[in-house]
């Protein structure tokens, strides 16, 4: 009898945990629209499997990266560390450290490397690699807990997402961490802010986003591609009016990330997983998600290894799909190509940057 009764006070203090127990998150109600899955313009291929894996020594999560004008890619990673990766030799070294994790990097027209670092808000990088902390806080007063994409216009205007002003990677145990409080809650707490490089001001110019990640400007700099992760999809953001952004892709089959512009004025981007049928289900029964954030971390939904690369045009037309269904290398975030004509691709938790020999 005293074994039952232990038995069903356990189970008493088990269902009103998983009821009431509070949590950081506040879910938002939203339809999420069907899955059709890889098919169509997405169907599976498997033209990222050769793959070449490129070491960049003891450091991982090669994010990001940006051309220079020395033919080099500049490479943030996990460690806090920017690498200065040369495609000619393959060789890596370190080029600049923040101490906090930049996921996003671009140059400006003065030479400098901007880097959207998630810790500490937006820096610059000088040809030396010296960081400057430039911004860590919109001219009206709010913190910018949760810097990500870049991209730098000629005449010095540097846009970058804030991905969550709710759940700060620093404040939630890393990027992450963060990103998944902020994707199961689905609320409006991504935002795209403005740094003029001469006046130092740091505005918002667009707001009300669901994780926003990877910015890139298109090749007449009248337009900002968004990369919005919680609702699948891209925006394209006209500078003059950024109210006016419209998606221009949606329901894509997986997790978007960063998005980067090709010479041609093409773009890529990564899926770093492909969408989680169980979130999906539940995107209207907030309650529900509660409970799941209540759950032990081994069993909340967590991304799949599978590689997915997309190129598009600025009109959102998909041109192209790489993928790897083995997930080989995996949480695929972006691509571009190298001087010598090879496709360079990023990683969200990778040991290593990576390469495919293109024809």
């Amino acid at each position: 009898m005293r074994i039952l009764k232990s038995i069903g006070l356990l189970l008493v203090i088990g269902m009103a945990y998983l009821l009431f127990w509070p949590v950081p998150i506040d879910p938002v109600s939203w339809k999420a629209p069907v899955n059709a899955g890889y098919v169509g313009e997405f169907a599976p291929n498997e033209k990222l499997a050769d793959l070449k894996r490129i070491d960049i020594g003891e450091h991982t999560g090669p994010e990001d990266f940006a051309l220079g004008m020395d033919g080099k890619f500049y490479v943030p990673t996990h460690e806090g560390v920017i690498l200065r990766f040369d495609p000619a030799t393959g060789l890596s070294e370190e080029f600049s450290r923040t101490e906090g994790r930049v996921l996003g990097v671009g140059f400006g027209p003065d030479g400098i490397l901007y880097a959207a670092d998630a810790y500490d808000g937006l820096y610059g990088i000088d040809q030396s690699g010296n960081a400057t902390l430039l911004t860590d806080t919109v001219d009206d007063g709010s913190r910018i807990p949760y810097a990500d994409g870049v991209d730098v216009t000629s005449d010095g205007q540097v846009y970058f997402s804030d991905a969550s002003v709710k759940f700060g990677a620093k404040a939630n145990g890393g990027t992450l961490p963060a990103s998944l409080l902020d994707l199961l809650e689905h609320g409006p707490n991504g935002r795209i802010l403005k740094y003029d490089i001469k006046s130092k001001e740091t505005t918002s110019v667009l707001e009300g986003m669901s994780f926003a990640n990877g910015v890139a400007l298109t090749q007449d700099q009248k337009h900002l591609m968004i990369v919005e992760t919680g609702t699948y999809s891209i925006w394209k953001m006209p500078l003059a009016d950024p109210q006016s952004a419209k998606q221009i892709i949606t329901n894509l089959p997986g997790f978007p990330d960063n998005i980067k512009r090709e010479v041609d004025g093409t773009f890529w981007f990564g899926l770093v997983s492909p969408r989680s049928e169980p979130v999906d289900n539940l995107s209207e029964s907030p309650f529900i998600r509660k409970i799941i954030q209540r759950l032990p971390s081994a069993i909340q939904p967590k991304p799949q290894r599978y590689g997915f690369l997309v190129r598009i045009d600025e009109d959102g037309n998909v041109l192209e799909t790489l993928q790897d269904p083995s997930g080989n290398y995996a949480l695929v975030t972006g691509a571009l190509t190298g001087p010598d004509g090879k496709l360079y691709v990023s990683s969200l938790t990778e040991p290593d940057l990576a390469v495919l020999e293109r024809e």
